[in-house]
Formats: structure tokens, C-alpha cells, sequence
């Protein structure tokens, strides 16, 4: 029988994250050898990452970063993603997604193709992703990057729940005067969802469509032809309501809209992102 502790099985799992089971079998195989058990974790990690391409990855965290630059601020903010909870709140996956993150930041990477080839201790944040993945046992993804560059960007984390990191996160890009509202309307946004900043950055096509399904909508329900397009603009009103952040009803005070709440610090929202993990 091998010669380990419990001490050591503790220990291995700290280190690589890596479950009970495969650190108990590991450490037999290596007949106690600490060092040979987490070389044998990382290549049997190895050999069956491309066993876990299909899995889905629908756990993770999200994290941001804020900078000064010369006009302003940029926000960075991204999602990572493991198979399960677990691996989520483990401490080898946080600080793993904190270099991505500083990646994220440090390469000025546009989307997440640029990113995986972006320089990370020493190799490339894709060898640290097929890396951690090995030793973890799980399929993890870096999903989503998103950069929001603004006079001032202020950000907002939530966690849905208490014993996991942040679940939710947004970025809002404002002018200096709509900063002083900015984290009230993040707390908004991660709230009420909206899909839009404005009426006029809601694609072309997706208004035609909506209009048209309200139209043919309002003509089945029997309506007077002449009625039809007073009703139908106020049905797009209510679809603005819901998916337009500057339409909608704040969250603080719902008889006023996020955008007379935002015309009232006399400033603008110039962008906002919204992460939720796995959606």
C-alpha cells in the first residue's frame, strides 16, 4: 500500500483542485510520491480534454477591471467558465481567471480569440486554459470579453449566490457628469436585464420585426384598420419599455424612466455590458 497521508491527499487538492478520488489514485500509482501524483493528474487531465469538448461549461465566475487612460477609463471585464459550482468557487480556478483578467487587460485584446493568443506566464492564456482544464478534470472555457471605454466606466458584481463569486456583471460607460448615477443604473441594468442602450441602437431589423408580429397581432385580435397604427406604436412603446435601458422604469423609482434619471445629472450613458454565467 502506498505510503500518504491525509495530509498529502489535502494538500495535492489544493494544489491542483483536482477531486478526492483521482488525487487518492493518483498518489497509489505514485506509491506516495507527491510530485509524480500531480504529473500523472496533469497528463491523464491531458489526454481527456478532447473527451470533454461536448460537455457543457454553464458554471464560472465573472470578474472586471477598471483603468485610467488618457480621455477617460476602459472597463475589461470577462467570463470564465468551468463544468460545475465546485470547480467555480475553488481557489485554484479564481486565481486562474484573475490571469486572464490581468491578459485581458494587459494585451488590449478586442474579443476572446485575441485573447487565448495573448502572452500569460509564460505561454499563451489557451495553454493555461488546456492546463488548468488537465489538472481540474473539467472542461473550462474563457467565453466573453468585453471592454467599455468611456470618460468614466463604473462596474457592478453580483452574486446570485452567497457561497459562489460573482455570477452577474455590468459595465457602464458614462460621461463625468452621469457618473455620479452610474452605479445606480449598473444596479439596474443587472436587474432589468435591457438588451439596448437607446431607441436608435436597437437594430433596424429587429424593430421591422417586432412591428410587423404587433401589427398582425392587433389586425387578428379584430381592431379597426384606421386603429391599427395608433396600437401597434404603443405596443412598440411598451417593447421598448422592456428591452430599452433608457426606456425602462427605474429600478429605484419606476415613475421615472433610466433616462430622465440620467438627463437629470445633466450627463449620458454612453454603453453598457451585461454578463450573466451561462447566458
Amino acid at each position: 500500500m502506498a505510503n500518504y497521508t491525509t495530509a498529502d491527499i489535502k494538500a495535492l487538492r489544493e494544489q491542483t483542485g483536482a477531486g478526492m478520488m483521482d488525487v487518492k489514485k493518483a498518489l497509489d500509482e505514485a506509491e506516495g510520491n507527491t510530485e509524480k501524483a500531480l504529473e500523472i493528474i496533469r497528463l491523464k487531465g491531458i489526454k481527456s480534454l478532447s473527451k470533454r469538448e461536448g460537455r457543457a461549461a454553464s458554471a464560472g465566475l465573472v470578474l472586471v477591471s477598471i483603468s485610467d487612460q488618457a480621455d477617460g477609463q476602459v472597463g475589461v471585464m470577462v467570463e470564465v467558465n468551468s463544468e460545475t459550482d465546485f470547480v467555480a468557487k475553488n481557489d485554484k480556478f479564481i486565481e486562474f481567471a484573475d490571469k486572464v483578467l490581468a491578459a485581458a487587460v494587459e494585451s488590449g485584446a478586442q474579443d476572446v480569440d485575441q485573447l487565448l493568443a495573448a502572452p500569460a506566464d509564460g505561454a499563451t492564456v489557451k495553454d493555461m486554459v488546456d492546463g488548468i482544464a488537465a489538472v481540474i478534470g473539467e472542461k473550462i472555457v474563457v467565453s466573453r470579453l468585453a471592454r467599455v471605454e468611456a470618460p468614466a466606466v463604473t462596474s457592478y458584481l453580483h452574486k446570485s449566490n452567497p457561497d459562489l463569486p460573482p455570477q452577474v456583471g455590468v459595465l457602464v460607460g458614462t460621461d463625468k457628469e452621469a457618473a455620479e448615477v452610474a452605479h445606480d443604473v449598473a444596479l439596474h441594468i443587472a436587474a432589468y436585464q435591457p438588451e439596448y442602450l437607446s431607441r436608435e441602437s436597437v437594430p433596424a431589423e429587429v424593430v421591422e420585426k417586432e412591428r410587423a408580429t404587433l401589427e398582425e397581432l392587433t389586425r387578428n385580435e379584430g381592431k379597426p384598420e384606421a386603429a391599427l397604427p395608433k396600437i401597434v406604436e404603443g405596443r412598440m412603446n411598451g417593447f421598448y419599455k422592456e428591452n430599452v435601458l433608457l426606456d425602462q422604469p427605474f429600478a429605484k423609482d419606476p415613475k421615472s424612466s433610466v433616462g430622465e434619471i440620467v438627463k437629470a445629472s445633466n450627463g449620458n450613458v454612453v454603453a453598457f455590458v451585461r454578463f450573466q454565467v451561462g447566458n
